[in-house]
């Protein structure tokens, strides 16, 4: 009994649930770079590795959501990298409604198209 008490408590809080997230390197084979989307609202982030002066160990570069690349309506997301090896951007893709946006980073965040079918 107080096991499912404690369960459903963390649930509600939020500390029991399932990783929200999925990742997917960039297609591009000379780019170290990473994308995070949230599987259920969308939005999408990039990190890297970057050097750091007077350091052998470096840092971890991240870029925050930007211009598209917010909370989209809520739904089921997921990334796809195309084959193109030149390419450093991936897709955004709506798992229910089938539409598609192309994000990539841009300056200092991470951009998405309009969604298109």
């Amino acid at each position: 009994m107080l096991r499912r008490i404690v369960l459903a408590l963390l649930a509600t809080t939020g500390v029991a649930r399932a990783a929200n997230y999925d990742f997917l390197a960039a297609p591009e084979i000379d780019l170290n770079r990473v994308y995070r989307i949230d599987r259920a609202t969308g939005e999408v982030g990039a990190c890297q590795y970057g050097l750091k002066d007077g350091s052998p160990v470096g840092v971890t570069l991240c870029y925050p959501p930007g211009e598209g690349a917010g909370p989209q309506s809520p739904s089921e997301y997921a990334l796809v990298a195309s084959r193109h090896e030149k390419e450093g951007g991936v897709f955004r893709v709506d798992q229910r409604t089938g539409a598609m946006s192309i994000c990539y980073v841009l300056n200092e965040a991470v951009v998405c198209t309009p969604p298109g079918k």
